[in-house]
């Protein structure tokens, strides 16, 4: 399964770059550099390394609840076109928002992970997710829709280091992405959010 190769990549370049602060800072994604036409593999490496060891485990937690799953019902091939979109999406979007910003650095791979789950909510829309702290699970849609709206709000008013915007881009390339390859399973979940 290629989603656990992406796990073990995760682990092993994330626990190397934490480590190694010349390998995370040769992996970060760095928009000035590349709206001025160099470092364009930074799109990739950023995806793979983590600020600490709680960012890695949050993202580790997502990808391990969704991943495997999903793989099972896409296929090998589908799953890797859309991590690797959901990643090139939201590295793609930081630089276009920060391409004037020198000492702006982004890294993490969260927007692949919320193109995974967000795929996965287009697939099992009837699924229920337990979010810590809340006690009892929740409709994945409305999680959807909540964790969009907030994620909207905070890229405008917060001032804390977590990149918003690419978890936005992430979460909606993994939607865009079901409604491009599978439109079936997309109107199927358009029909059970309207009916």
């Amino acid at each position: 399964m290629v989603a656990l190769t992406i796990l073990a990549v995760m682990v092993v370049t994330s626990v190397a770059a934490l480590l190694s602060h010349r390998l995370l800072e040769r992996a970060v994604l760095r928009p000035y550099l590349i709206a001025r036409g160099s470092d364009y593999w930074r799109l990739l490496t950023s995806g793979f390394v983590h600020a600490d060891i709680a960012h890695l485990m949050v993202n580790l937690i997502t990808f391990y609840s969704f991943a495997f799953t999903l793989e099972r019902v896409i296929g090998t091939a589908r799953f890797i076109s859309l991590y690797f979109c959901g990643l090139l999406a939201s590295g793609i979007g930081t630089c276009i928002k920060h391409r004037n910003a020198p000492n702006y650095a982004s890294l993490g791979a969260s927007g692949a992970i919320l193109a995974v789950l967000f795929a996965s909510i287009v697939y099992f829309p009837r699924s229920r997710l337990l979010i810590l702290p809340l006690p009892v699970p929740i409709p994945a849609p409305l999680f959807a829709v909540v964790y969009l709206a907030w994620s909207y709000y905070s890229s405008r008013n917060s001032k804390d280091r977590i990149n918003h915007d690419a978890h936005i881009a992430g979460a909606l390339s993994g939607v865009a992405f079901v409604a491009l390859t599978d439109p079936r399973n997309f109107v199927a979940l358009l029909r059970h959010l309207t009916g």
